[in-house]
C-alpha cells in the first residue's frame, strides 16, 4: 500500500509538472503597437492569452476575465512575464501596458500635493487603460471588461489603484507588487491583493496601508516578503518571482477553468514569506 501510495504521488506530482509546461507552451504572446490618436500618445502592449481559451473565445462558447498589468517606473512592460504566465495559464486575457514613455518628464515629488505630485502621472495611466480597453474590445470582443483584475508594481501598482479608486463598477480585483504613494481602496466588493517588500530605499507614504482592522473588515491580503523592491518583476531572482507565483495563484483561486467567481474571503493571506535564501 505504501509503495503504490508513493507511485500515485509521483504520477500526480509528475502530472502536474506537465500540466504547468504544457499551460506555458499554450500561452500565446503578441506586441500590440496602438496609438491613441486623441492625445497623440503610442501605447505599447504585450498581450497573453492561452490558445486553447482564445480559441473557444473566438468560437462563443466562453469569457475570457481580463487582467490588466501597469509596469513600474523605468521597467519594461515585457518585463513581468512571470505574472502574465500565470494569469494566462488561468485562463485571463493579460494586457501588460507600457505606460510611461521616454519622453514624458521624470516622477517628481511634491509634498503637500496629491500623491506627492503624481496625480497626472496616475491619470495618464488610467487614460492608457481605458484606451487599451477599447481597443481589446474590437480584436476579443468575448472577454468580460465589467470585472477586471488591474495588475501592477511600484508606479504600475499605484495607476492599478487609482484607476480602481475611479472605475470601482469595472473593477474586481486589485494585485500591487510594493506600490508606495496611492492609498489602498477600502470596498469589501473589491478582492486586492498587495506583496510588500524589505526594501528601506522604498517605503510607502503615511496612509497608504490599510490598517490591520480596516484589511480584515474589507478582505485585503498583504503578504510582507524579504525580497527587494526591484525583484518584483522578471529582473528578480528565479525563487522569489516562483513564491510571487505561488501565492498569486492561490489568491486567483483553485479552479483554472474560471476566475469570474469570486475569491473566498474566510481565509485572508495576512502572512509573510520565508526568508530565503536568496542571492
Amino acid at each position: 500500500m505504501k509503495r503504490a501510495l508513493i507511485v500515485l504521488a509521483c504520477i500526480i506530482a509528475v502530472a502536474g509538472g506537465l500540466y504547468v509546461a504544457g499551460s506555458k507552451w499554450a500561452i500565446r504572446h503578441d506586441t500590440l503597437e496602438l496609438f491613441d490618436a486623441t492625445r497623440q500618445r503610442p501605447v505599447a502592449v504585450d498581450l497573453a492569452v492561452r490558445r486553447d481559451y482564445e480559441t473557444r473565445a473566438n468560437e462563443g462558447t466562453r469569457i475570457l476575465p481580463v487582467a490588466i498589468i501597469s509596469n513600474g517606473n523605468t521597467v519594461k512592460n515585457t518585463e513581468y512575464s512571470f505574472l502574465e504566465n500565470v494569469l494566462a495559464a488561468r485562463g485571463y486575457l493579460v494586457a501588460s501596458i507600457q505606460q510611461d514613455l521616454p519622453s514624458d518628464p521624470p516622477l517628481v515629488t511634491k509634498l503637500g500635493q496629491p500623491y506627492v505630485g503624481r496625480l497626472e502621472v496616475y491619470k495618464r495611466g488610467e487614460a492608457n487603460i481605458i484606451f487599451v480597453l477599447g481597443e481589446l474590445k474590437k480584436v476579443q470582443p468575448n472577454a468580460d471588461y465589467n470585472h477586471l483584475t488591474l495588475v501592477g508594481h511600484s508606479n504600475g501598482g499605484d495607476i492599478a489603484m487609482f484607476t480602481a479608486k475611479e472605475h470601482p463598477e469595472l473593477v474586481s480585483k486589485v494585485i500591487t507588487l510594493d506600490n508606495l504613494r496611492v492609498p489602498f481602496v477600502l470596498n469589501d466588493k473589491m478582492k486586492i491583493l498587495s506583496f510588500r517588500s524589505d526594501d528601506p530605499n522604498f517605503k510607502a507614504d503615511p496612509g497608504v496601508l490599510p490598517t490591520p482592522e480596516q484589511a480584515k473588515a474589507e478582505g485585503i491580503d498583504i503578504v510582507k516578503t524579504p525580497f527587494q523592491h526591484t525583484w518584483m518583476s522578471d529582473r528578480g531572482p528565479e525563487n522569489a518571482r516562483e513564491q510571487i507565483q505561488s501565492t498569486l495563484n492561490k489568491f486567483l483561486g483553485e479552479s483554472a477553468a474560471s476566475d469570474l467567481s469570486p475569491v473566498p474571503t474566510d481565509n485572508l493571506l495576512i502572512t509573510k514569506m520565508g526568508p530565503g535564501p536568496y542571492p
